[in-house]
């Protein structure tokens, strides 16, 4: 379903507030859901090589409205945490996923994961890290609190993931952008495009 409201922010940079998202939230109805760049079905290829087990634990990061979760769900697999800082949104979809057993969704703030080390096989960000990296300043030399959010994210999802574990973020970025952020001593990073069809 899609909507007629007014979603976009008047600067970039409001993408990186929990006051924006909850306007935003607030104002769609419960049904409505919105995919950044990509939906499941075109994303399902790649799941297929990287989460052949279905059975695998599962946190999608910034979780939003969007279907992914939901979508994953009805392919099998059940084992999906959920988070985002927005209350409403957390509200709405657990209203709206309410039958589908054994998915959560919890309120929760990226930067600061309130889990377990080694907790999860999967951890999945489809565009959040990109809001967080909404600024007025330079790709080439981001603002330093920029790239202090973006650490905390990386640095959180470290600790989280399972040895062994994969971390698949799906961004709208160019990947000389992105992949300084990601590299850490114990991970292998590797580059995937995605075309738009």
């Amino acid at each position: 379903m899609s909507t007629n409201l007014k979603i976009l922010p008047d600067d970039v940079t409001e993408y990186r507030t929990k006051e924006y998202w909850e306007k935003r939230y607030s104002k769609e109805p419960p049904e409505i859901s919105f995919d950044w760049f990509k939906s499941y079905k075109e994303l399902k290829p790649l799941f297929d090589v990287h989460l052949p087990n279905k059975n695998v634990s599962i946190l999608v990061l910034g979780c939003g409205n969007s279907a992914l979760s939901e979508d994953m769900y009805d392919d099998g697999y059940h084992n999906i945490t959920n988070i985002d800082f927005s209350e409403t949104v957390i509200e709405n979809m657990r209203l709206r996923c309410k039958d589908r057993t054994g998915m959560t969704w919890i309120e929760m703030d990226i930067r600061d994961l309130n889990f377990l080390d080694r907790t999860f096989d999967i951890v999945i960000d489809k565009g959040t890290m990109d809001a967080l990296m909404c600024d007025e300043g330079d790709v080439w030399d981001p603002n330093p609190e920029v790239i202090e959010v973006v650490r905390k994210e990386v640095d959180e999802v470290t600790r989280i993931l399972k040895v062994g574990g994969k971390f698949i973020y799906v961004t709208f970025g160019q990947p000389h952008f992105r992949r300084r952020y990601l590299e850490r001593p114990c991970w292998k990073v590797e580059v995937e495009t995605l075309v738009y069809n």
